[in-house]
């Protein structure tokens, strides 16, 4: 997790060997939670999930926190629990502004306290900043009570990432010993069946939102009393920018009290929407598992009816057979295993997720 071009896409690529999209402009790529293939490390079948943050440019927060909070709830439904969680974060920023505050803000909501044990929060880019005012920002974020310093008291770590693949690893090798937990949002959601306006991360949206049209409201009052002088003055120019001006607000307004409205309706409806797909997806594995049992058992008994026949062939021919055979048994359990690991189950959980948001 982490805001918009903070390199979450590109830590992924560089520690799975991925090629998922990264946005190089203004415009963001990771509108959706993207999956990494599943690969091996030091022992442990990893599946790294990219999620959108919360500065998007293409979803606005309320979308956002529908598309995480749909796909983590569903996971959590089907038996999987994350072993760890990470935040990027830019020491290249200036500053850490509003942007990446709200960001910092919603991902402590989504995951609580109790999971900051499990939290990684990483700095990168160190290559665009000199290394002395890197560590100067390093320590202010680390220090500062209003940055990171409270979830590190908790239990969160906070770890440098240089750009490299053995850098990418050390981080993971943080996370691997972990006890998977739930987060936050997946104990509101599930366990204690809680409307998603009424956990903690949709409270905080809801306030942000308010709060943000408060201010419009201000800025509306302030360009009505504006329009008012532009009227008395005669200034016709200056009357028109500032209804246009207002006009705009009005609009913003209406929009902000629209996402407030519609975030748990339209989480309750992709809900049902996904927890049907979900069926209809997994009795389509059993059907397709179903067939491949009947195929594989077809092929193992022609095997084993063409072994008997050569029995008394040469023992070169019968190993052959006896090799194939063996191949097929193991490619059959490797199959059986891949579908049950939690690779398996969050790729169909992501694939219903983006085809619920048209993505």
């Amino acid at each position: 997790m982490g805001a918009t071009g903070s390199g979450k896409t590109t830590f992924i690529n560089l520690v799975s060997g991925s090629d998922m999209r990264i946005g190089r402009g203004l415009t963001s790529c990771t509108s959706d939670v993207q999956l990494a293939p599943p690969f091996e490390f030091d022992g442990h079948r990893i599946t790294l999930i990219d999620t959108p943050g919360f500065d998007d440019t293409n979803k606005s927060d309320t979308d956002i926190l529908k598309l995480i909070a749909l796909f983590l709830s569903t996971s959590y439904e089907q038996g999987m629990k994350l072993t760890g969680v990470i935040y990027m974060h830019r020491i290249s920023d200036v500053r850490m502004g509003g942007v990446s505050r709200r960001n910092f803000s919603m991902f402590r909501q989504l995951c609580g306290d109790s999971t900051l044990k499990n939290v990684v929060i990483v700095t990168n880019m160190w290559g665009q900043v000199e290394r002395e005012v890197g560590e100067e920002r390093e320590a202010e974020l680390r220090d500062n009570e209003i940055f990171f310093r409270p979830v590190l008291e908790k239990g969160a770590q906070l770890l440098r990432h240089e750009n490299t693949r053995e850098s990418g690893q050390t981080i993971m090798q943080y996370l691997l010993e972990n006890r998977p937990e739930a987060l936050r949002i997946q104990r509101e959601l599930v366990d204690q069946h809680l409307d998603i306006s009424e956990t903690a991360a949709g409270e905080t949206l809801s306030r942000e939102l308010m709060e943000q049209a408060r201010k419009h409201r201000q800025e509306l009052k302030l360009l009505q009393e504006e329009m008012q002088a532009a009227i008395k003055a005669k200034d016709e120019e200056t009357r028109k920018e500032l209804e246009q001006e207002s006009q705009r607000l009005q609009r913003e307004m209406s929009r902000l009290q629209n996402e407030s409205t519609r975030l748990a309706t339209e989480y309750k409806e992709e809900k049902a929407r996904m927890e049907i797909a979900m069926k209809e997806m997994q009795a389509q594995a059993a059907r397709d598992a179903e067939a491949a049992m009947a195929e594989h058992t077809h092929q193992m008994k022609a095997l084993q009816d063409q072994l008997q026949r050569t029995a008394n062939d040469a023992y070169a021919e019968r190993q052959a057979l006896q090799n194939q055979m063996n191949r097929l048994q193991q490619q059959y359990d490797e199959a059986r295993a891949s579908s049950d690991q939690g690779g398996g189950i969050f790729t169909r959980i992501g694939k219903i997720v983006d085809g619920l948001f048209g993505l």
